[in-house]
């Protein structure tokens, strides 16, 4: 096996497919191209192919890919994709491995994210983390005792889906907040709040309770020590931290949220580095791919 490994990592979402290499440590050679998400299903696995073939200048030892929804990580299957709806049912990875050759491993993209950050971002130092990513959805990835915990088929973790107020707490802690229940976006809601206006900072305060409550949920299921939160929202951060902060307080078991520190991503690019983490997990040498 090779001492240093150059390996691809690819965040696929249903907007832009992301890619980069993982060179000692570094990221590096970072591509964009959008995603093709509402073409067939022989158009979309052929341009992520062909994304991944303009990389073979490289010498590549594997393939890491973290991908929205439900994924059978021991077989690579993708499955019900909500952003890209010909993906039902995606042999994922046989279909790349055949074409490309190389080894191929996929999983959740929320996952990916918290591995990302347990391996190279602020959250290293803690044993049991849990990644959350605010965005157009939310996303949930855990680390228990260094170890990824994807549950059947990266089920584990779908906070989203779970009753909270009078729907789920994706309409309540993901962009679904601002744009369906106030008609506006984090981002102008943000701009605003930085002037100053009292309305922008009453609404990321009413956010921030619903993130404290959400962070509570996950307390009470998996008690991590520590909490990462990325995602674009996570840059409008310092206006509902305190909202959150004084939610998260009021967890009745203080030895645990006493202790609980929580971190905003500082990577911009921790899906794609986690999921090139992925083969380094499996350290699967290119020479033993089943033909």
């Amino acid at each position: 096996m090779k001492k240093n490994r150059l390996i691809l990592g690819l965040d696929i979402g249903g907007t832009s497919i992301n890619a980069g290499i993982m060179k000692d440590g570094e990221l590096v050679d970072r591509k964009e191209i959008p995603t093709p998400s509402h073409a067939p299903q022989e158009v979309i696995l052929s341009t992520i192919a062909e994304f991944i073939s303009s990389y073979f200048s490289y010498d590549i030892d594997g393939i890491g890919i973290g991908i929205p929804g439900l994924v059978d990580s021991n077989r690579g299957i993708v499955y019900n994709l909500e952003n890209i709806p010909a993906f039902t049912k995606v042999a994922l990875k046989d279909y790349l491995e055949e074409k490309l050759n190389k080894p191929v491993f996929v999983n959740n993209d929320a996952n990916c994210f918290a591995l990302g950050e347990f391996k190279y971002g602020g959250a290293s130092k803690h044993k049991h983390i849990v990644g959350i990513t605010l965005g157009t959805g939310i996303g949930t990835g855990i680390i228990t005792n260094g170890d990824l915990y994807p549950g059947y088929i990266c089920g584990a973790g779908e906070w989203g889906g779970v009753p909270y107020c009078d729907s789920n707490f994706e309409n309540y802690c993901s962009s679904k907040f601002f744009r369906i229940l106030h008609h506006t976006t984090a981002k102008k809601l943000s701009h605003k709040a930085a002037e100053g206006d009292q309305e922008a900072l009453a609404l990321f305060g009413e956010y921030g309770k619903h993130i404290g409550n959400l962070i509570k949920y996950i307390l009470f299921t998996y008690a991590p020590e520590a909490i990462v939160i990325g995602g674009s929202i996570r840059k409008a951060f310092p206006y509902f931290s305190q909202s959150m902060l004084e939610t998260v307080k009021t967890f009745p078991y203080s030895a645990i949220s006493d202790n609980l520190s929580i971190y905003t991503s500082s990577l911009e690019d921790s899906a794609i580095m986690g999921a090139a983490a992925l083969v380094e997990e499996h350290r699967t040498p290119v020479e033993n791919l089943a033909k």
